[in-house]
């Protein structure tokens, strides 16, 4: 479930690829949620992150990330983030 204000988007990847572009959706900021699901769209992981976590306290989601991309070849990244992204196309 969205909360208000904010958006999904979702990304398909490779095993291989999950755990750097989970990484990059983290870095680029504004996430409120990462939701990892295999090829049957099932929920393997689904994390809430807050603006302050970084660092340190993700390593522990990172691994679990990494541990998942051993296990099957395509997952769906399911990103939840703040409405005020400033991802909006600009006009000019």
């Amino acid at each position: 479930m969205t909360a208000p204000g904010s958006y999904t988007e979702e990304i398909k990847v490779t095993g291989g690829k999950l755990l750097e572009t989970v990484k990059n959706v983290v870095r680029a900021g504004n996430v409120r949620r990462v939701v990892i699901r295999n090829p049957s769209g099932r929920t393997v992981l689904d994390v809430p992150l807050s603006a302050g976590a970084v660092g340190v306290v993700l390593m522990p989601f990172f691994a679990a990330v990494g541990g998942l991309a051993l296990l099957a070849t395509h997952y769906t990244v399911v990103v939840e983030r703040d409405g005020g992204t400033g991802l909006a196309p600009r006009d000019g």
